[in-house]
């Protein structure tokens, strides 16, 4: 049977033409307003609490409408965008060091591997500028220079500074400046809050998203809940590859559920691999955890010239049998590469044999050259809590010995298929940050998740959601077939995941999976080994059907059913990332095809076959709908950081 079909094309219907700079400025007028006294008539779900799920609602409800939120959570400060460490990208040119919204655009564009929409990225940075005034205001703690000026730091990517940070704990700060934002209309009663509820299903009414179904996850308890348009702000699906710097509770479910009703679901096999991870100490973990990139502005990357010397201690090799390898094979940016450029080398390395600590898998990252320059403690003033935490997971000293790193899936690409307006194909449902695929192409520079997430919650999303709310409110839907037929295959899937009783665990499934998804569709991928991996993930998706043992009931607390239902979406979904990454036979971004290579053993695109956005519609057979990318600004070349 053939793994896949070709559809016809999809194109953008809401993307303004002309001059890039005033195109959002044009799609914000040229969109319909809805006055403020029809906005205390519609109503409006929004599913997640994270820097984009969380600045929506505050945004939304302060303009009027009726919000209703969700998490899975027992606290909306408990969403993942707060494990964000390094920073937040915004044009603002403080250092004068020849950066601007342009730079900031052409930057992504390149660093995402040509694979992005310019369109989108244009008008990310360009509301970039205003999300560090809008934090500010808001009393988020910045880092700020001696005279009291807001500080910036380097990232990989780039060669100025534009990344504005709080130590290594910006996405916490970010993520209270939206909670309290939230907490005040919550207050106001303008947000209606549900922790600890989980989306399990979207309800579709005539075509349009008109609501979900979730269960309590303390009672068991299923329900529905409508309104005229549903925001989908779930995060990433990176668990899908089971060890990751995801939280354990990040899922796919939602996505999937929605992509399951008709929204396609794009480039699902761009997976962004963090090259700053602690490495893997043992098959006892269930997560890893990330070292911020911001440490690559200080920290210098390299293992042992020879593979000999891979076994002594770092402080008794010298200096000359080092091998400084990203500053010697990408002089202009040295350890500063995007993530992919550095994810990749240090695989290479631990490749050759020389690779640092428990299975050679890991490379150094050291700080001996910035204490000696810069001082302890302006040092400890800068990463001091990422040092403490590197200390406590791996009883080592970074500011005595080096830490020891290597790459791990960190981010997701892939997500929903959105327009401009950053609307599904299915009309109503709404998708923001890291759940949709807009805006970073193969790959993402750091420092622009936290970016995309305040963008789309605070700026995006509220100027374009309008355009779909003007012809509200929408017709009652509650007596409707849909609506109970949604609620029905819900209770039907739990009750088969329960009904399996078989021997094996959710999380040795779970694990087994994640195996396969790193071995075949991690870093390195090949045609023989993707096939393989399809077949795999085929067979044990069957096995998990049959053996899966889910114990206790589903009208009370049980969260081995809440991983059950997870890891049957990541089944499906893994299945599909890899067979997009099997019909994308070339290497962009981190995803490296071993058939497509440069003569020096660089990542080779193949702009005339593959310059599009895979979008896949679900079906026994997915099919395969093509948006082509166009570039009249930043034309694609060969990327280079040499």
């Amino acid at each position: 049977m053939d793994l896949w079909q070709t559809g016809d094309p999809i194109r953008d219907q809401a993307a303004p033409d002309g001059p890039v700079e005033t195109r959002w400025e044009r799609r914000r007028f040229s969109a319909k307003l809805v006055n403020p006294a029809n906005r205390r008539k519609l109503s409006v779900i929004v599913v997640g609490t994270g820097l984009a799920g969380g600045s929506a609602a505050a945004t939304l409800a302060e303009a009027g409408y009726r919000v209703r939120s969700y998490c899975y959570q027992d606290s909306p400060r408990r969403a993942h965008s707060i494990a964000a460490q390094g920073g937040i990208n915004a044009a603002k040119n403080y250092r004068n060091d020849g950066d601007s919204v342009y730079r900031l655009f052409y930057d992504t564009v390149k660093g995402g591997d040509f694979r992005a929409r310019e369109s989108n990225v244009y008008r990310l940075a360009e509301v970039s500028v205003n999300i560090i005034d809008q934090c500010v205001a808001q009393g988020v703690p910045f880092a700020r220079e001696y005279g009291g000026l807001l500080d910036n730091r380097s990232f990989g990517g780039t060669q100025v500074s534009r990344t504005f940070y709080a130590r290594g704990q910006t996405g916490q700060q970010l993520l209270l400046g939206a909670y309290q934002a939230m907490e005040r209309q919550i207050a106001a009663g303008n947000i209606e809050m549900h922790a600890r509820h989980e989306m399990l299903e979207l309800i579709v009414v005539d075509g349009r998203a008109r609501g979900i179904v979730v269960r309590d996850m303390v009672t068991g308890e299923i329900t529905t809940d409508l309104a005229d348009a549903v925001v989908l702000a779930s995060g990433g699906y990176g668990n899908v590859f089971f060890l990751s710097t995801n939280a354990k509770g990040c899922n796919v479910t939602a996505t999937w559920r929605a992509h399951r009703k008709g929204a396609l679901f794009a480039n699902p096999c761009y997976t962004q691999i963090h090259p700053t991870c602690i490495p893997e100490s043992g098959t006892h973990q269930s997560k890893l955890t990330l070292m911020s990139e911001s440490l690559r502005n200080d920290g210098r990357v390299w293992v042992p010239l020879s593979a000999a010397d891979c076994g002594k201690p770092a402080a008794e090799i010298p200096e000359e049998a080092r091998d400084y390898y990203l500053e010697r094979i990408y002089p202009s940016f040295g350890n500063l590469v995007p993530r992919d450029i550095a994810s990749r080398a240090a695989k290479n390395v631990c490749d050759e044999g020389r690779g640092v600590g428990p299975g050679g898998l890991g490379v150094y990252l050291d700080f001996a050259d910035a204490i000696s320059r810069l001082g302890r403690d302006a040092v400890e003033a800068k990463y001091g809590n990422l040092f403490e935490m590197y200390q406590r997971i791996t009883g080592e000293d970074p500011y005595e010995v080096p830490m020891r790193i290597y790459p791990a899936v960190h981010y997701t690409m892939g997500g929903l298929w959105v327009d401009y307006d950053l609307q599904s194909t299915i009309p109503g449902l709404f998708v923001i940050g890291e759940a949709n695929f807009s805006d970073h192409g193969a790959n993402r520079l750091g420092a622009s998740a936290l970016m995309q997430g305040l963008a789309d919650g605070y700026f995006v999303l509220p100027n374009t959601i309008n355009n779909y709310l003007a012809a509200g409110p929408f017709p009652d839907i509650s007596d409707s077939d849909q609506v109970s037929e949604a609620t029905t295959a819900v209770k039907e899937r739990i009750d088969k995941l329960l009904a399996v009783n078989g021997d094996r665990t959710v999380d040795s499934f779970h694990r087994e999976l994640g195996h396969i998804m790193w071995e075949y569709c991690g870093m390195e991928r090949t045609e023989e080994g993707l096939t393989k991996a399809i077949g795999l993930i085929r067979g044990l998706r069957d096995e998990f059907w049959t053996r899966v043992k889910v114990p206790g009931a589903g009208e009370q607390l049980n969260q081995n059913l809440e991983k059950a239902g997870r890891v049957a979406d990541f089944f499906e979904l893994a299945e599909l990332m890899c067979i997009d990454a099997l019909h994308r036979r070339e290497s962009a971004g981190g995803h490296f095809r071993a058939e497509s290579h440069t003569p020096d053993g660089e990542a080779l695109r193949h702009d005339d076959e593959f310059s599009y956005v895979a979008a896949w519609e679900f079906g026994a057979v997915p099919t395969l709908h093509k948006e082509n990318l166009e570039f009249e600004y930043v034309h694609p070349s060969t990327r280079s950081y040499k």
